[in-house]
């Protein structure tokens, strides 16, 4: 789509106008923000359009039409299917005993410790790739958690999840019990070790700023709702 537009404004309801005219989500929904800061964040992004509009320069307008469009509708649904990887999650599948082992437990041991206390569950943790099971009361506890969050919050949430590979991590990151940084670094322990044995490679690097990218988004979209 070209550029057709001059000024862009946030309503009074919070939602997003160009030359006057309400921007709505790809399934034609309002875009309607109830948050100042991040309908804001959203207007900016529009103001930043040059020529034609590329999706991928707005991530703050994708996650709000996700929380409206695909989350909204049904909350329990998409947080339930969140949930699931707090079966597999990546902080419990460590190294043979050794100094990768060490490093990941020195990322990786604090955040398991905020969750059982958090929580009051506990996590089995395992040396190797092999699939190993969570208590039942474990899995139940970490959807009750995932479940209990708004839209809005679990729209930024998806994405850390994904591109961390831990559940834990991003909820850890929406409770403030790491910051973002930490929960990034905690989740590139493996490859960051493995980049110091063999080297970085090109394509992966790019790969990764790619990523991180996402997942910085994902963060400020988090930090714009609660300004």
């Amino acid at each position: 789509m070209k550029r057709f537009w001059r000024e862009v404004a946030v309503t009074a309801e919070g939602g997003i106008a160009l030359d006057g005219r309400p921007v709505r989500t790809p399934g034609r929904l309002p875009l309607v923000v109830p948050f100042a800061a991040l309908a804001e964040g959203i207007a900016d992004e529009w103001r930043t359009v040059g020529e034609t509009v590329d999706p991928r320069t707005m991530p703050l307008t994708g996650l709000a039409n996700a929380a409206i469009e695909r989350i909204a509708p049904e909350p329990h649904a998409f947080a339930g299917g969140l949930a699931v990887y707090g079966g597999s999650d990546l902080l419990c599948y460590r190294a043979e005993p050794g100094p990768l082992a060490d490093r990941q437990a020195a990322a990786w041991d604090k955040v398991l410790g905020w969750a059982r206390e958090r929580y009051g569950v506990d996590f089995v943790v395992t040396d190797g790739v092999m699939p190993v099971e969570q208590p039942p009361r474990t899995l139940a506890r970490l959807r009750e958690a995932t479940v209990a969050l708004s839209p809005w919050e679990l729209a930024p949430l998806s994405p850390i999840v994904g591109l961390t590979g831990s559940l834990l991590l991003g909820l850890a990151v929406v409770e403030r019990a790491i910051d973002a940084d930490g929960a990034w670094a905690a989740a590139h322990v493996d490859e960051d070790w493995q980049i110091e044995q063999w080297g970085e490679d090109v394509l992966a690097a790019e790969t990764r700023a790619a990523r991180a990218g996402e997942y910085h988004a994902a963060i400020r979209f988090l930090d714009l709702i609660r300004a």
